[in-house]
């Protein structure tokens, strides 16, 4: 098991200076470090080699996350936002192979966060879904890239809310590059036990994200850990495990993800350090079962 952390844990935008967290987060005790894809197309070449060669010198593996933008919705019932979104994620893929980034996660099959005001057809869109993962997964094989369908909660999204609707979605598109991605913080809303919902998961979990119900880091909540750590080990999982925690407000991060009040309370950078050192130490402890 591998166990890492979102770089915006300390950032307010979807963008950064990754090759920063990638020196920090060696020093922490992880083995990831998460970066956000949207920047990514863009990048140089010479930003490519930077922050491939700074991983590689601290022995970081490096993932994606993403919440797709309107404009990169994949299931859009827009034949242009659907050619568009093909497109932007095709050049991705293309720069995260070089960058030796080998696994994606979020809501990829939809848009986030997702205007519920615009009303939802929940059956129309998760047919568009899952032909758009059929056609997308493909080229990311060609990368040699895993696509992580994230199960969020009812606030974020509405296509994949539990376990079990995760793992009929990923059987139905029917690619061994696509697997279903689990959080802890979206499983305490919508799971009746989060134990059964990685049980149900089983082999076809790809990915997971942890993160406390406050949106703290590991151990700071009242998350079951030990529940969650037997449900891993009655699985085989063996995989990446990312912190997702947001405690700071401000920014797009912090609008996005509806931090309203300072959950830190105004933690400096280096007692934030601290919180996700101690936070890795707990997850190792609990969730490491070999």
């Amino acid at each position: 098991m591998k166990h890492g952390i979102y770089y915006a844990y300390w950032e307010k935008e979807w963008a950064a200076d990754y090759t920063y967290y990638v020196d920090k987060v060696a020093r922490l005790g992880f083995d990831i470090l998460e970066v956000g894809a949207a920047p990514l197309p863009d990048y140089t070449t010479d930003q490519i080699r930077a922050l491939r060669d700074c991983a590689k010198a601290n022995n970081i593996e490096l993932t994606a996350g993403y919440g797709p933008t309107y404009d990169h919705n994949l299931g859009s019932a827009d034949p242009a936002i659907r050619k568009n979104a093909k497109e932007w994620f095709t050049r991705l893929f293309d720069v995260m192979a070089q960058l030796d980034i080998h696994l994606i996660g979020g809501a990829l099959y939809s848009y986030w966060p997702l205007d519920f005001s615009q009303g939802v057809d929940k059956e129309g869109d998760w047919k568009r879904s899952v032909e758009a993962m059929q056609d997308i997964a493909p080229v990311a094989k060609q990368y040699d890239i895993t696509l992580g369908m994230e199960v969020l909660n009812r606030f974020e999204n509405h296509i994949l809310n539990t376990a079990e609707e995760g793992v009929a979605f990923v059987k139905e598109v029917g690619m061994d590059n696509v697997k279903v991605m689990l959080d802890t913080f979206h499983m305490n809303i919508e799971e009746s036990s989060i134990g059964d919902a990685i049980r149900t998961a089983g082999s076809l979990l790809g990915h997971f994200h942890t993160g406390e119900c406050n949106r703290m880091v590991p151990g700071k909540g009242r998350t079951p850990w030990r529940e969650i750590g037997d449900a891993l080990r009655d699985i085989g999982y063996d995989g990446t495990v990312v912190m997702e925690p947001f405690v700071t407000m401000g920014g797009q991060v912090g609008q996005d993800i509806h931090v309203w009040r300072d959950i830190s309370h105004g933690a400096s950078e280096e007692q934030l350090d601290k919180d996700a050192h101690d936070a890795v130490v707990f997850q190792k402890y609990m969730l490491d079962w070999k």
